[in-house]
């Protein structure tokens, strides 16, 4: 299992690469229209560590924060290879959600994964989030990811394409898997006290595990390619689009359901801050402005 965990750690970076790269080319391009008079952003990129109760090394990642750009307005990509041992309350939600009594009697885990949120500057280009992971431990192995787009004003057209390409990648590795994973993304992105979406949706998976290590992995992959192609064509569709005050006020808003999810909901968030990672890497996901009405 260390090879397949190297294989895993390494291509999420290699995901991360080309998306920087891609983000930054969309910066490049905003060479015209709004904002294009101010300087093209570019990721700031510093490291993170996670440190153990005991005080030794439990792993890290790479944290890249764009902000402050003609397109972007804030974008996290984030990589981190973390691991260890998990404390009571983490040991015991594993047990309840994933079967894995054992987790008592040895409760070491590793994880690797990449995660992705942007808030961009024009509201009518929509916010995303992107996530894929690989989780061990002595009693089992699993994938997970998914991605799902947040527009503040939406355009049925982009939420076609961009559910397309997902069913596309999907499709590659069995039709059943597209309307599943689809069912689960809107009950997972499904904010109770709003009772309403966070946005239009996308792909969800977790607990991944058909026993076959190489199948998996080539389905993660999958989802992570299927990001760019289903995100990127609709930023370039939009950023070039005048927008004003009431424009602006409808993303501030959405903003705020948004960041409501990801403080009160989101298992990402809660597992990364109770297993002791970098705070700013676990709440990189946040706007940076957000309003209430």
């Amino acid at each position: 299992m260390e090879q397949q965990k190297t294989r895993a750690a390494d291509w999420f970076r290699a995901l991360r690469d080309e998306i920087v790269a891609a983000f930054e080319g969309l910066e490049d391009r905003q060479s015209t229209g709004p904002l294009s008079d101010q300087a093209q952003g570019r990721f700031e990129v510093t490291q993170t560590s996670r440190t153990a109760p005991d005080g030794g090394d439990a792993g890290g990642g790479l944290m890249s924060v764009m902000r402050g750009g003609r397109v972007f307005e804030k974008v996290g990509v984030n990589i981190s290879t973390v691991y260890g041992t998990l404390g009571e309350r983490a040991q015991a939600a594993m047990a309840a959600r994933k079967g894995l009594p054992g987790m008592k009697d040895d409760p070491r885990f590793w994880a690797s994964g990449i995660s992705l949120v942007a808030h961009m500057q024009n509201p009518h280009c929509p916010a995303v989030h992107m996530n894929t992971r690989m989780f061990w431990t002595p009693h089992g192995w699993w994938f997970g990811g998914g991605s799902d787009l947040n527009p503040c004003l939406e355009y049925d057209e982009d939420t076609a394409h961009f559910h397309a390409v997902q069913k596309e990648h999907c499709d590659r590795h069995g039709e059943a898997h597209y309307p599943r994973l689809k069912a689960w993304a809107d009950e997972y992105f499904y904010i109770p006290h709003r009772g309403r979406a966070r946005g239009v949706g996308g792909i969800f998976v977790d607990d991944y595990c058909t026993g076959d290590w190489e199948a998996d992995f080539a389905f993660i992959q999958d989802i992570g390619r299927a990001f760019l192609p289903a995100f990127v064509p609709l930023i370039d569709t939009r950023r070039g689009m005048a927008w004003g005050e009431t424009e602006k006020d409808a993303q501030l808003v959405h903003r705020g359901l948004y960041a409501e999810y990801n403080l009160v909901y989101d298992r990402g968030t809660k597992f990364g801050l109770e297993t002791g990672h970098d705070a700013n890497a676990v709440l990189m996901s946040l706007p940076p402005m957000a309003k209430w009405v």
